[in-house]
């Protein structure tokens, strides 16, 4: 049997971590877009071994437990102890891991979504798992809930799912433009310094937007978010501003990642192509993803 999950690729606009000692009362709030590009997991599960194992594997390279703990510590909870088989995980990425996609939990979610599907449970149960694999594992503390809400999110109570709550803005005519240059642990800034003035500035960010709920004020309110958070310098400081030049709306920082998202208009598209080609930096152009993940049966 082979099951197929996608999960949308979650970049964060702006944030505000919230620790708790309960991995399902942790989370953060803040404001994120999906993409309908992610991660697709497929499960394969075979029985008539004399074991039960279980693989993991990223782009078609197997991984070890140490480098895929996440995924490792969902399936093991949802792989009954008392089955014999192979229940082989396959990730696929459509974004470098480490960049501020949510690819760590595109993983983990889609992970639970098809061995639930295969095994038995609920959206809720296999959601809340992943999630808190997430934070226990310091993967990342909004993804999994962002990625569940689709199209633009806004996360105004924290929390895992069933106990976070997540809202929606309307928006019309836009793609997603994702510049990724390079990795940024997670965790690195989570116990970094920075976190107070994150904290500070990602709550003023959520009160304006909610005051003014469109994905306009969305952008310029990460760009402002990102600059005074000293997160946003150097060259992407720099390649930001050269987008500006192009773009009706600031572009911003991916969070947490090395790399940059714009909201772009039809007629836009031909003058960044033009920009970025001069640069010769990689890019994408993605749709929003406005439903919640998918997963089922893998037929062809």
């Amino acid at each position: 049997m082979l099951i197929r999950a996608f999960v949308p690729a979650h970049i964060t606009a702006f944030f505000v971590p919230v620790f708790h000692e309960d991995p399902l009362k942790a989370g953060s709030l803040g404001a994120g877009i999906n993409l309908d590009k992610g991660t697709n997991v497929f499960v394969s599960i075979e029985t008539g071994t004399l074991e039960r194992h279980i693989h993991v594997a990223f782009n078609g390279e197997p991984v070890k437990k140490d480098d895929a703990i996440i995924s490792y510590s969902v399936a093991e909870r949802l792989v009954p102890h008392d089955f014999v088989g192979e229940v082989e995980v396959w990730q696929y990425f459509d974004f470098p891991n480490g960049h501020g996609f949510g690819n760590s939990a595109g993983g983990a979610l889609g992970t639970a979504l098809a061995l639930s599907y295969s095994f038995g449970g609920t959206w809720l149960t296999a959601a809340k798992l992943a999630h808190e694999m997430e934070v226990t594992h310091k993967g990342g503390l909004g993804d999994v809930v962002g990625q569940l809400a689709g199209g633009i999110e806004v996360r105004i109570k924290a929390g895992g799912p069933g106990i976070g709550v997540t809202d929606n803005l309307f928006f019309e005519n836009y793609k997603v433009l994702a510049i990724p240059l390079g990795p940024l642990r997670t965790k690195d800034v989570l116990d970094g310094e920075v976190i107070e003035k994150i904290k500070g500035e990602g709550k003023k960010a959520l009160d304006a937007l909610l005051n003014d709920p469109r994905p306009e004020r969305m952008m310029f309110l990460a760009r402002d978010f990102a600059e005074k958070t000293g997160l946003l310098d150097g060259e992407l400081l720099e390649i930001a501003r050269e987008l500006d030049r192009v773009l009706k709306l600031p572009s911003s920082m991916i969070m947490l990642g090395k790399g940059l998202f714009a909201l772009v208009r039809e007629e836009e598209i031909e003058k960044v192509r033009g920009l970025i080609s001069d640069m010769g930096i990689n890019y994408t152009l993605a749709d929003i993803y406005t439903e919640r993940p998918k997963v089922g049966r893998w037929i062809g």
